[in-house]
């Protein structure tokens, strides 16, 4: 696993007879930021976001089941996801943390600041606060089941023009297939995202920032809008762009998490 930090270090913790894989960077004594990833996706798709952030934070890259060199095993559950954040966190030596989550990550963030203590803040990318949200087609249609499709699938994920003008969609597609989930595991996270219910979202008093692309094919951004709405601290920007408008338009959501966690650790 690689996110293009120059001083990461990888690393793995057994849990419930998994090995997840993870990657840390960035001092021990700067405030951590940890990055679950959406359905299907491997860590690749940190690797504009955890470098940027590197020097201010230290910041903790998973791959979660089932992508990357984590176990292929189930359960494939946000319960389950939760609890392997923990373990991951766990192992690092990590007290506190701000969770960056997107799509199924941001569900996993939602879960994780329920049941476990060490959550400090939430950014939350592409979420919703119940799966029956899913456009479950376009979901399945940007994780096609042979790998070879995953290069024509980018569309759900990004602007045309994006794909045109980064002339990146070859090297993305390259990276799909080394590190995304695919058959069983592909089918788990998405099962998994379909069945979320994030339950009494006032009952979640952590700060979080809410960012939703307003073309996002999968979850209408109105969906996003309703959970920054119901969270006693969240707060909501539009991004440009589609599945993926944290890459697309990576600067922008980058500076705004990094304003987000600065002002919190400010105490502002």
């Amino acid at each position: 696993m690689t996110t293009g930090s120059a001083d990461e270090s990888a690393e793995a913790v057994a849990t419930d007879g998994a090995t997840l894989r993870y990657a840390v960077s960035g001092e021990e004594n700067r405030p951590a930021i940890a990055f679950v990833p959406d359905a299907g996706f491997g860590p690749w798709v940190w690797g504009w976001q955890a470098p940027a952030l590197a020097g201010r934070y230290r910041t903790v890259v998973c791959a979660t089941r089932g992508t990357d060199d984590s176990t292929r095993t189930g359960p494939y559950t946000v319960d389950r996801f939760a609890a392997d954040l923990e373990a991951v966190l766990a192992d690092a030596g990590i007290r506190r943390v701000h969770v960056v989550g997107a799509g199924l990550g941001g569900m996993v963030a939602l879960r994780y600041a329920r049941e476990y203590g060490r959550a400090r803040s939430l950014s939350l990318l592409g979420v919703t606060a119940s799966g029956d949200r899913i456009d479950d087609d376009a979901l399945a249609a940007l994780h096609p089941g042979d790998p070879v499709g995953f290069e024509a699938s980018l569309s759900a994920a990004f602007t045309e023009r994006f794909l045109a003008e980064s002339g990146l969609a070859a090297q993305i597609a390259t990276w799909r297939r080394a590190e995304d989930a695919t058959g069983e595991a592909a089918a788990g996270h998405r099962a998994a995202a379909l069945e979320f219910e994030a339950g009494a979202l006032y009952e979640l008093t952590v700060s979080a920032l809410v960012c939703h692309g307003v073309d996002d094919p999968v979850v209408p951004i109105a969906a996003g809008e309703e959970v920054a709405e119901k969270l006693p601290r969240g707060r909501f920007e539009a991004v440009e762009g589609k599945r993926c408008c944290y890459v697309e338009h990576a600067s922008a959501v980058t500076d705004a998490i990094d304003g987000f966690v600065d002002r919190i650790e400010s105490g502002v």
